[in-house]
């Protein structure tokens, strides 16, 4: 009788060891807060998370970012930017896109939820750190009008040998532009055109690409952004202008997990195979328009370099860092 007891004491601190060297993981949704349109970028040895402070229009009137050395703990830098630094700017301050350039840190910007004939649409501003505080670069917009169908919202910057784009564009319409060195207006390409149309079929919004083994990887939101059916697709290409034929789904809604899973970007870790998606979610029973979170999992290819399905989690990622 006293041996099975031992072996029981054995077993038990055997589990208790296991339990207690379990690795944490980043939990979803990563830190507190009604937050949307997340931009995940690396820079250096250190993760950043640039998204919508998600509330009614009049209320998003800022941006906060949040920064990490693992991808489990987040430090928030609260307003990095406001309407009270862009004049233009009274509301509806939208899905940041971020990128580094000369030691500058350029942060591009939608507001104002622009119409035909009204003030608003994409800024950009600098800073010499990532978390700010940014200056408005232009005291305007760089894109106020509306072209090709595409209200001018939701850019995403990319850098493409020595050559900056910008894709853009809502209401069910994508547009590429060519921006100039410094930033502060668009290049013509070598057709002439400054704005190219490029939606790809189920396009709604929130564009975003990356290339890998020499492929561009295009990606977009579909759906109603307020619903439970927004999700993500992509398409692949051997151009940064296409022509990008849907591919199909990789991100969606999970009735165990969370609705409306969508508008996102993507991490890679430099010289790597690891891949991160950072996104927005609905918590489940949850209708209201803007109580949305940020969220990261893995993101995987198969063998013939398609996305896999990704499977939105409570879980999250587990710690991992990056060697600058």
């Amino acid at each position: 009788m006293k041996k099975i007891f031992f072996l029981l004491f054995l077993a038990g601190v055997a589990l208790y060891s296991c339990q207690s060297k379990e690795v944490p993981t980043s939990g979803n949704p990563v830190f507190e807060g009604w937050y949307a349109d997340p931009e995940g970028i690396i820079y250096g040895d250190t993760y950043w998370i640039y998204p919508t402070y998600s509330d009614n229009y009049e209320k998003q009137t800022f941006f906060d970012c949040f920064s990490s050395k693992d991808l489990i703990t987040w430090t928030k830098h609260p307003s990095i930017i406001d309407t009270n630094e862009v004049k233009w700017a009274k509301q509806a301050m939208w899905a940041p896109s971020v990128i580094k350039k000369d030691d500058k840190y350029y942060f591009f910007f939608s507001a104002n939820d622009v119409h035909e004939g009204e003030t608003g649409g994409i800024g950009v501003a600098v800073s010499d750190r990532p978390e700010g505080p940014y200056k408005d670069l232009l005291g305007k917009p760089l894109i106020n009008e509306i072209i090709n169908g595409a209200q001018p919202i939701d850019q995403f910057v990319f850098k493409d040998a020595d050559n900056y784009y910008l894709y853009y564009g809502g209401w069910g319409h994508c547009n590429i532009v060519k921006l100039n060195s410094d930033f502060t207006g668009l290049l013509p390409f070598d057709d002439g055109e400054i704005f190219k149309e490029i939606t790809p079929q189920n396009y709604v919004e929130g564009p975003f690409v990356f290339k890998k083994n020499g492929k561009y990887y295009f990606m977009w939101s579909e759906g109603g952004w307020t619903g439970p059916d927004y999700s993500v697709a992509y398409s692949i290409s051997d151009s940064p202008f296409g022509p990008f034929e849907r591919v199909g789904k990789i991100l969606q809604q999970d009735s165990t997990a969370a609705t409306g899973a969508g508008h996102h970007s993507v991490m890679h870790i430099p010289d790597t195979d690891d891949y991160y998606i950072v996104y927005h979610r609905r918590p489940l029973n949850d209708t209201k328009a803007n109580h949305r979170v940020t969220c990261i999992e893995k993101m995987t290819f198969d063998k013939n370099g398609f996305i896999n399905p990704v499977k939105i989690t409570f879980e999250g990622v587990k710690p991992r860092r990056v060697k600058s």
